[in-house]
């Protein structure tokens, strides 16, 4: 299996399930802006990344890569804890991070640019940055007595913890959210991530096309 992936974009969720899962896997850096790179454009027309390769077929996708990973690999239990609410509530909060919190992002990576007002853009930087703190709110909550955001370590936690460093990187108010902290640095301190951090060297990002 090959990852196409990009230092720091939502792909790291990905690098990082990989890792968890302990399976031989093969990792392509591509470009995403300014210009895409060819073999990612050859991979997925969208030029998004994450992209896994697998002999002959090709899965794009955050979520969809993420499920499937996870169904592939039962025995990494990632999926939830073997029932069907426990799979549900792990899909309940992988979709709120990847349909709600990472589109949330579009103002602050250039997606108001248009607008050519520097006004009305820095507008909406804020209300991105204000709807973004209240669902960080309600993560926060979710994360109270837990480890994990879906109960057990799941799918999800990779794709929050690359929400969470975004939302470090890009000025998110995240004042006396005691319990992402609590996450944040648990996710930090396991070697899987250390590893793929290290591998990739991922910065904060700069601007991400939304295709995952």
């Amino acid at each position: 299996m090959k990852l196409y992936y990009s230092p720091g974009a939502c792909s790291l969720a990905t690098h990082i399930a990989l890792e968890w899962i302990g399976k031989p896997y093969e990792i392509h850096q591509v470009t995403i802006h300014p210009d895409k790179s060819p073999e990612l454009l050859k991979a997925n027309p969208m030029g998004a990344v994450p992209v896994i390769e697998e002999k002959d077929w090709v899965l794009t996708q955050n979520s969809a890569i993420l499920n499937y990973l996870a169904d592939c690999n039962p025995e990494a239990k990632l999926g939830g804890d073997g029932t069907p609410k426990g799979r549900a509530e792990v899909n309940r909060w992988l979709g709120f991070v990847n349909s709600d919190v990472h589109p949330a992002y579009k103002p602050l990576f250039g997606a108001t640019g248009y607008l050519h007002d520097k006004k009305m853009i820095e507008k909406s930087h804020e209300d991105a940055r204000t709807r973004l703190r209240r669902m960080f709110e309600i993560v926060d909550k979710q994360l109270q007595g837990r480890d994990w955001i879906a109960g057990t370590r799941s799918i999800a936690d990779p794709y929050l913890f690359v929400m969470i460093r975004w939302a470090k990187g890009q000025r998110i108010d995240l004042a006396g959210l005691h319990n992402i902290e609590r996450f944040f640095k648990q996710m930090e301190a396991d070697s899987g991530v250390r590893k793929v951090l290290q591998t990739e060297a991922a910065p904060e990002p700069r601007m991400e096309r939304h295709g995952s």
